[in-house]
């Protein structure tokens, strides 16, 4: 059932007009993020989830009993924009939510086994593509990459 993009979709940054000299870069970012991100998209839709609830199950997986509080800054979004996808995953549950033992007014959220499951095939898609393309263009040019990007997420 997975879709995979026309071979033409990647060509409408090649006829987007240059309004800088970055645009190119900007392009790529954009186009390729896409690419990473529209199979895990595609699954995650199957089960009428979204981007958002595959953040929350990333974070969460690699941050067992983590707080709500913690998970929005980590996240860098508002409780606002949390409480839609959070609560939808919680009522499938594939979350689950108890009371810290320390703070009783803070929730401690962990993945279910169900989450899980849809946390690793979501991120799966995603590894295997950027596997494919580290592969393709070789190992310096996958750590330049790598620098590339650290240095954008640190002006977070």
């Amino acid at each position: 059932m997975q879709k995979t993009a026309s071979p033409a979709a990647g060509l409408h940054r090649a006829s987007l007009k240059k309004l800088h000299d970055l645009d190119a870069a900007l392009e790529l970012m954009y186009y390729g993020w896409r690419g990473m991100t529209l199979a895990a998209d595609e699954y995650l839709a199957t089960l009428e989830l979204s981007r958002p609830h595959h953040r929350i199950l990333y974070v969460v997986a690699r941050r067992p009993d983590i707080s709500i509080g913690t998970l929005i800054e980590v996240l860098g979004i508002s409780k606002q924009a949390l409480n839609r996808p959070l609560n939808l995953l919680l009522q499938r549950e594939l979350l689950t939510s108890k009371r810290s033992p320390e703070q009783h007014r803070s929730k401690l959220l962990r993945l279910t086994q169900e989450g899980q499951r849809i946390e690793q095939r979501a991120s799966g898609y995603e590894r295997k593509v950027l596997r494919e393309a580290f592969d393709r263009v070789g190992q310096p040019s996958a750590a330049a990459w790598m620098a590339v990007m650290e240095a954008i997420a640190d002006k977070n």
